[in-house]
């Protein structure tokens, strides 16, 4: 059991890590999106208006060579004509994408009827003056002085007072934004593992934590187990959580199974207890017999095996029931029951009267309520004045099969210790009157087993209650 929980814990820790592993990753994958896509926005932002702020001085009729270009080391700029020639380029700026820009040609003078001009149809109209609204950005390399970089270039149009169109591209450096995603990778890649171990070392110190009450139930329940000792009861944390829960259920449990097991303990001292008698009883007569035929009690005899057989019924019966037989699924006619009870009863000692028998059927075993309503008829002939009287009643949902005498009754605090097996109240009375304490102890659990009850009322009316079919 300890190594089925250091599974356990193991196998908590390393789903906490791996779950918490996965999010860590998926969120530094999308940190790292967000921030270079906002690095990159920000160095695009920083061409444009370097090449915005160069293109306005065109527009404004500033001569090329005379253009204020920001620092080349920091935003290389190159404008460029529309056929391709350079016409003012930053300091030091050397090369944009590969292409020489150390050349720089002044622009030649405008032809007629705008054909240098090289506007297109395609092309968005620019009045002289102006500056595009929009501004293209792409990635490229530059070479200012001896190193090559990265950058992110914006393009933007002007035309000067003239009418000559030029294209200003301006770059900005992405050393800083490869410097922070790098930055950041870095730490994530250091702090992942690092973090993971912590994760991992919290759950197993709470999933530890939280077995240990386990634990202490299962050493418990290895103890009770060893000892055969069902008075025991394992310890309850009472954290009102799970476990405190399962501690409850735990010893509600073995309470049952300690209540049954002493129950089967009682049930078989006191069947031995109710066999004896009967046996020996027969025994003796059998022996004497033997010795001396001429005083065989022959009648006797016959009355003790026939005690005997009925006793071996009834246990036979509580010990199906206890397994937890389930009663046949018949219609039955409970008056018919009783008219077919009662006319099997024509020589006993007091007659048994039949009341109203409403027609109501039940759902059930016929042999086993059959059973009962004989029980019961047994136990109101034996405790009856001079009238025993059967009746069925339909009360709503419920049939009702109603068995009551003239006799004293039973005490209220007696009502229930008498559905309990080998009861009887009267413990002095013979055996031979009465019978072993077993008939009302059936009754009540074949009524229990049909969804109904048997409960005794105004001292001598038991009432049998079942569902209607």
């Amino acid at each position: 059991m300890r190594r089925f929980f250091g599974k356990v814990r193991v196998r908590a820790a390393a789903g906490a890590s791996l779950v918490v592993a996965v999010a860590l990753v998926a969120a530094g994958t999308a940190l790292l999106l967000v921030l270079k896509s906002n690095l990159v926005g920000q160095a695009d932002l920083q061409a444009e208006n370097a090449a915005r702020e160069v293109a306005t001085q065109i527009a404004t009729g500033k001569p090329y060579e005379k253009l204020d270009l920001p620092d080349g080391d920091d935003l290389p700029v190159v404008v460029l004509a529309e056929d391709g020639r350079v016409l003012a380029a930053g300091d030091d700026v050397r090369a944009v994408d590969g292409k020489a820009v150390t050349e720089r040609h002044p622009p030649t003078a405008r032809q007629p009827d705008g054909a240098g001009s090289g506007d297109d149809d395609d092309d968005r109209e620019i009045k002289p003056g102006e500056v595009d609204d929009e501004a293209r950005h792409s990635g490229g390399t530059a070479t200012v002085g001896h190193r090559t970089a990265d950058y992110r270039f914006a393009t933007v149009e002007a035309k000067d007072t003239q009418g000559d169109k030029a294209v200003v591209r301006a770059g900005a450096p992405l050393a800083a934004e490869r410097e922070a995603v790098g930055s950041v990778r870095t730490a994530m890649l250091i702090g992942l593992p690092c973090l993971l171990l912590v994760v991992a070392g919290v759950t197993w110190l709470v999933t530890r934590r939280a077995l240990r009450p386990v634990e202490g139930i299962r050493r418990e329940m290895a103890a009770i187990t060893a000892s055969t000792d069902l008075s025991r009861r394992v310890p309850e944390p009472g954290s009102r959580d799970e476990i405190d829960r399962l501690a409850r259920t735990t010893n509600e449990t073995l309470g049952a199974l300690q209540e049954s097991v002493e129950r089967q303990r009682r049930f078989v001292a006191d069947a031995s207890h109710e066999l004896r008698s009967p046996i020996a009883s027969l025994r003796t007569q059998l022996e004497v017999g033997v010795a001396h035929p001429e005083l065989l009690d022959a009648e006797g005899a016959v009355e003790d095996a026939v005690r005997l057989q009925n006793l071996a019924a009834d246990l036979l019966l509580l010990a199906r029931l206890d397994a937890g037989e389930r009663p046949a699924d018949t219609r039955i006619d409970l008056a018919a029951l009783v008219r077919e009870e009662v006319s099997q009863r024509v020589g006993d000692r007091i007659a048994v009267e039949v009341g109203e028998l409403a027609g109501v059927e039940v759902a059930g075993s016929r042999s086993q309520l059959g059973r009962v309503l004989g029980n019961l008829l047994d136990n109101a002939q034996r405790h009856a004045a001079g009238a025993v009287r059967a009746g069925v009643v339909r009360d709503g949902r419920w049939a009702v099969l109603r068995v009551e005498d003239d006799g004293p009754g039973v005490p209220p605090e007696e009502r229930e210790r008498i559905f309990e097996r080998f009861v009887r109240l009267d413990d002095a009375r013979s055996r031979d009157d009465g019978g072993a304490g077993l008939g009302l102890a059936i009754a009540r659990d074949v009524a229990e087993r049909h969804g109904g009850t048997l409960t005794v009322r105004d001292g001598s009316v038991f009432a049998l209650r079942l569902p209607a079919a």
